[in-house]
């Protein structure tokens, strides 16, 4: 079978670097579903067989090489469940944690945090494999880079963008200095020309444009510009009225003082329709926790006893207090950018809504809500109702993901 019925062109473009170029780091990136992990799954078994023929030349009988991700769950998901499953190769840990595959001691690094220095530090290595490099501190990112010191020792990593200044961009993407032997390849989604044309287009209907549009299709490093969630627009989404059956639930921001107020926002769900509807927001400064006990002890008389309240987690003990009235609270998944890339995608498709008669604060919050160009995620200002109506929107639709559709995104 020729080579381009198995890989896209951009594929085979790095696979020749790979076999071609003398390079120390082999770094990809850009858009999502792009096939990057996909070569670079292929050019790491490639690796191993040939830091197992180095290691024979130089007679070393246990060759180290590390594999890297954001964390456990990750490396299993991105690299080990898609190797068993590209390859048929089947991939078991040691007593230790570590990999073993052509003679190769494949020791995991986690670079989400910097204990991840701990599984590597001291190890000479014979190469690396990060997966999500982005994503990776830059500590431990820097000990991977001091731990492989082999000679031909190489790097190889993929990526999805973040903000222009990510050291990773700056230090290596864009470093062309010929000592440094850094190859890079950009990919968009229209690289990867076996994905069906329904799914790409579908994908980048449902992705908010701005930002996420531009890393997610176009593979862009860039900032966010202006308000977070540009695709609300108020003519269409505060309606009148909703729906008598819904499935409610909420969102909970702790707070106290002004510029930091407790918010709770109430929303349901239209299962025939699929759209959510933003019914009630409680916004109060200088209320103790008994307060806020009765507020949402009034939303269960009225919506239902036993809804959940997905709760900022901050404040463990108002949570606990909360599940000592018999309030359904729950400690919500407080992840910034995925929340705001899932909520942005419910209003670019129509799917949220919000009632005219609690409106005024969330618009409030909603049209002062907007990216630090530094930092590439929302200013923390005005953020009370949105952190609110983030936890309640991402985190029941994120369980019922859970529950009922199978993760396919890999």
């Amino acid at each position: 079978m020729a080579l381009i019925n198995l890989l896209t062109k951009k594929q085979i473009k790095v696979l020749q670097s790979y076999l071609n170029d003398d390079w120390k780091y082999l770094i990809l990136n850009g858009a999502v579903r792009a096939g990057k992990t996909v070569i670079d799954n292929y050019l790491f078994l490639l690796e191993l067989k040939r830091i197992k023929k180095l290691a024979e030349i130089e007679k070393e009988p246990h060759p180290q090489y590390i594999l890297a991700g954001y964390s456990s769950n990750s490396i299993y998901t991105n690299v080990i469940s898609s190797i068993e499953n590209q390859f048929g190769i089947v991939m078991k840990t040691d007593r230790h944690g570590h990999y073993h595959l052509f003679g190769i001691d494949i020791v995991p690094a986690y670079t989400g945090s910097v204990r991840g220095i701990g599984a590597i530090r001291g190890m000479t290595s014979y190469g690396a494999y990060i997966n999500e490099a982005s994503l990776a501190t830059h500590e431990v990112f820097q000990e991977i880079v001091q731990r492989c010191s082999v000679r031909s020792a190489r790097i190889i990593c993929d990526t999805n963008p973040d903000i222009p200044t990510h050291w990773l961009k700056t230090d290596y993407i864009d470093n062309h200095d010929p000592k440094a032997r850094i190859k890079a390849f950009s990919f968009t989604i229209g690289d990867n020309t076996f994905l069906s044309k329904d799914y790409v287009e579908a994908l980048k209907a449902a992705t908010p444009r701005g930002m996420f549009y531009d890393r997610s299709i176009l593979g862009q490093w860039v900032t966010g510009d202006g308000i977070v969630y540009q695709d609300f627009n108020k003519d269409t989404m505060v309606v009148d009225e909703v729906p008598d059956d819904l499935e409610y639930y909420c969102g909970v921001d702790w707070g106290f003082a002004k510029g930091h107020e407790n918010v709770i926002t109430v929303m349901g769900d239209d299962l025939d329709t699929d759209i959510s509807y933003l019914i009630g927001v409680y916004k109060s400064t200088g209320k103790y926790i008994d307060y806020w006990v009765d507020i949402a002890q009034q939303i269960q008389d009225k919506r239902g006893y036993g809804i959940n309240f997905w709760c900022d987690s901050a404040r463990p003990e108002y949570v606990s207090y909360f599940q000592q009235q018999d309030i359904q609270a729950r400690n919500a998944d407080k992840s910034v950018m995925d929340g705001i890339e899932y909520c942005s995608s419910r209003i670019k498709l129509g799917k949220f809504k919000v009632l005219r008669s609690c409106a005024e604060p969330f618009l409030d919050d909603l049209y002062q809500y907007v990216w630090d160009p530094v930092k590439g995620v929302p200013k923390k200002e005005h953020d009370n109702v949105m952190d609110s109506f983030r936890y309640g929107l991402y985190n029941q639709h994120k369980q019922l993901d859970n529950e009922f559709i199978p993760n396919i995104y890999i």
